[in-house]
């Protein structure tokens, strides 16, 4: 079994890879919720169904998130009576979330939701929010604290920030199976994702990262981090303005802890002694994922150095 931890599109566009590779009933994906917000009455994942979406070849891979070919008409209806519609939800991803929040009323629990809008698209993987509990990401700025969304899609990630929080992360489990994902993995990847605001609510939850470091399987990132920058996102940004160095380095140094192996760009393969010199290994490898082909060649090079021959 392969466990994956993941946060939006990069995370989305490699787990689209390692599904070339690896049979969808030997993957299990921990994905990201601490993006969760509400929004028109609904609970919405951003990052679960960025996923989900991406896995069942639904996805608008042009803009990264939604369903391809979504129209708008009940957001353009919501703005005629004087609703903000900053937050672009079109009117299939808000059949995704009516249902969601339906389940959710009707007691079940986010698993469970998951669970049953994966099987509606037809996927044969397991995809587990990282808790059932709510987690949300506030990003602290000199204009207040803001909502993970606020911050991210209607300031477009323009403000400085100062510090980002996990509000309810202390309180929360696991989701169930979670914990066991890791532990009885053969192997477990960090897809590439923001370690900051993607991959660090998942660790933030209490038992995730020590199971990380516990389990038996090798653990291997990806680096989102390319040539000092990144291919989509403000996380080159966010790690500069939290004082860390932008580089493939310091992802690995943010994972050490539990970190096996990193997977870098060839664009970093200067990096490579000194990230080998903290212990971790390293492989050197194209990490832009253009096409299907790079992205299933990405999570084969993801995969060797952890003794699973794909």
């Amino acid at each position: 079994m392969i466990t994956a931890l993941a946060g939006g599109v990069g995370a989305a566009r490699f787990l689209q890879g390692l599904l070339q590779v690896v049979r969808g009933e030997d993957l299990t994906i921990v994905s990201n919720t601490g993006d969760d917000c509400e929004f028109y009455g609904l609970h919405v994942s951003p990052d679960v169904d960025i996923v989900l979406y991406h896995l069942a070849g639904v996805a608008d891979e042009e803009r990264g998130w939604g369903i391809r070919g979504d129209t708008f008409h009940v957001l353009d209806a919501l703005a005629a009576l004087g609703y903000e519609t900053w937050f672009r939800l079109g009117d299939r991803d808000l059949a995704t979330c009516l249902h969601r929040t339906r389940l959710l009323r009707e007691g079940r629990t986010l698993s469970e939701a998951t669970a049953e809008i994966a099987r509606g698209l037809g996927l044969e993987c397991t995809v587990l929010p990282m808790s059932d509990d709510p987690v949300r990401t506030k990003i602290v700025t000199g204009e207040g604290v803001l909502d993970f969304q606020d911050y991210f899609v209607k300031r477009a990630a323009a403000v400085p920030i100062q510090d980002i929080t996990f509000d309810g992360a202390k309180r929360a489990r696991p989701a169930p199976g979670v914990l066991e994902a890791i532990r009885d993995a053969d192997a477990v990847v960090v897809a590439p994702s923001n370690p900051l605001v993607s991959v660090g609510p998942i660790l933030a939850v209490p038992g995730i990262r020590e199971a990380l470091s516990e389990t038996a399987a090798r653990v291997a990132a990806v680096s989102p981090i390319v040539g000092g920058g990144v291919i989509k996102g403000p996380a080159d940004r966010m790690l500069r303005e939290m004082g860390h160095e932008a580089s493939a380095a310091q992802v690995g140094r943010l994972y050490r802890d539990f970190l096996d192996v990193l997977i870098i760009d060839q664009a970093d393969a200067d990096l490579r002694p000194d990230i080998e010199a903290s212990g971790l290994e390293v492989v050197v490898t194209d990490t832009i994922m253009r096409d299907m082909e790079k992205k299933a060649a990405l999570a084969r090079a993801a995969l060797s150095p952890l003794g699973v021959a794909p």
